[in-house]
C-alpha cells in the first residue's frame, strides 16, 4: 500500500510517521480499540488524534478514534483528511456530560483552557472548565468501564518549589497561593488530579495523571503567542527578541512527538492512581539562556535579546518565576524516552511554521 500523506507540512507528517513507527508502544494493545480524545483540535490532543488515526491505518490496526470537539466546522477543517480512516467527530463541550451510545475502551482527557491571559482575565471559567470537565470524563470512564485513562496536567501543578531542591520528582510540591487569580489555573490541575485520584480510590477508575513539561513542535495554530513561538518568530523574521521578565524562570520543554509517545506509554503502562512526569531534562534552562541560544544558533537573522518590562506583569498572566527540572525517571523507567533537544525542537517548529 502507498504511504498516505495526511499533512502538507512536511515536519509535521515526519513526527506522525515517526510516532506510529515507533517501537516504544505496544500497538497491538490498541488494535480494534476505541479511543475517545477531549480537545481534539488542540495541539497535543490533535497531534495525539492524527497520529492514533495514522498508526492505525499504516498497522492495520482497525482502531477507532472519537474526537470530542466543541466547533465541528473548525474539526473538519484542521482533522478533514483523517474522517473516513478511523476518526469519529462527537460534537460536546466538556463542561457538560459527554453522550456517546457506543464502546469506549481508552480516554485521553486534554481539553483545557491554556491561553494565560484567560488565566487572569477569566479564572471563574479556567476553574470550572477543569474541574466540571474532568468529573465529567471521569464518569464516562466509570460508566463505560474504560481499559484506562489519561489525565493531562501539567508541570504548574507543582507550584513554587524550593530553589534549592529544584529537581522535581511526582511527589514534591511547591507553594500555591489559592488567592492569587493567576493560580486558577495551577490550583484546577492540582485539584482535578486530586479528583483523578478519588476516582481511581472509590470507583476503581484506571486513570493516571500525565504532568506535561511546556511542549511545543509541528502542527501549532498559527496564532499561537506562547513563548517560544514569540521566539521562533522573532528569528524567524530577523527582530529582536523581547523579554517582558528578566528571563530567570527556568524549567524543561518537551517535544511534541515526545510528548504524544509518553502519553500513551503512561495510557499502556502506568498504574492506576499515580502521576508522571514527560518532560526532556536535558531542555533544562532559564528563558533568557533559551533566548540566548537561538541566537547564536541562527546568527543570519540578525536577531538581539531586548528587555522590556512592564510595571504590571501580572495582566499578561505569567506564570510565577520559578525554578524546577521536572524529572521524567518513573516515566523512562517504563520505557519511554524523549528524543529531541531544545536546538532540534525549535528547528523542526520553524519548519513547520515556515510551511
Amino acid at each position: 500500500m502507498a504511504k498516505r500523506i495526511w499533512e502538507a507540512d512536511v515536519v509535521l507528517q515526519e513526527d506522525l510517521e515517526g510516532i506510529a513507527a515507533s517501537e516504544q508502544i505496544d500497538w497491538e494493545a490498541l488494535r480494534g480499540k476505541h479511543i475517545l480524545i477531549t480537545g481534539a483540535t488542540g495541539l497535543i490532543g490533535g497531534l495525539l488524534t492524527k497520529a492514533l488515526v495514522c498508526a492505525g491505518e499504516s498497522r492495520g490496526l482497525g482502531l477507532k478514534v472519537l474526537g470530542v470537539v466543541r466547533n465541528r466546522e473548525k474539526a473538519e477543517r484542521l482533522l478533514g483528511n483523517y474522517l473516513g480512516h478511523g476518526l469519529e467527530l462527537i460534537e460536546g463541550d466538556v463542561t457538560e456530560p459527554i453522550l456517546y451510545d457506543g464502546a469506549v475502551d481508552y480516554v485521553f482527557h486534554t481539553a483545557s483552557m491554556t491561553a494565560s491571559k484567560d488565566f487572569v482575565e477569566r479564572p471563574v471559567e479556567t476553574i470550572l472548565t477543569a474541574l466540571r470537565g474532568t468529573r465529567n470524563l471521569l464518569e464516562l470512564a466509570r460508566e463505560k468501564q474504560v481499559r484506562s485513562m489519561v489525565y493531562l496536567s501539567s508541570m504548574e501543578a507543582y507550584g513554587v518549589v524550593d530553589p534549592e531542591h529544584y529537581n522535581v520528582r511526582e511527589t514534591d510540591y511547591g507553594y500555591i497561593d489559592p488567592l492569587e487569580v493567576r493560580s486558577s489555573y495551577s490550583e484546577s490541575k492540582r485539584m482535578a488530579e486530586g479528583l483523578c485520584g478519588a476516582y481511581a480510590h472509590e470507583y476503581n477508575v484506571p486513570v493516571k495523571t500525565a504532568r506535561l513539561a511546556q511542549t511545543f513542535g509541528a502542527g501549532i495554530a498559527k496564532n499561537e503567542n506562547r513563548v517560544f513561538a514569540q521566539f521562533a518568530r522573532s528569528i524567524m523574521q530577523g527582530e529582536d527578541i523581547v523579554l517582558h521578565t528578566d528571563g530567570s524562570k527556568a524549567h524543561c520543554y518537551c517535544y511534541t512527538s515526545d510528548a504524544v509517545l509518553g502519553l500513551l506509554t503512561v495510557l499502556l503502562r502506568g498504574q492506576s492512581g499515580e502521576a508522571y512526569n514527560i518532560s526532556n531534562e536535558e531542555t533544562f534552562g532559564t528563558i533568557r539562556e533559551m533566548a540566548e541560544m537561538l541566537i547564536r544558533e541562527y546568527p543570519k537573522s540578525g536577531s538581539g535579546l531586548v528587555f522590556d518590562i512592564p510595571e504590571d506583569a501580572n495582566k499578561f498572566g505569567y506564570a510565577p518565576t520559578s525554578r524546577m527540572l521536572i524529572n521524567s525517571e518513573k516515566l523512562r523507567a517504563l520505557g519511554w524516552r524523549a528524543q529531541t533537544s531544545l536546538p532540534q525542537m525549535f528547528n523542526r517548529l520553524m519548519e513547520s511554521m515556515r510551511a
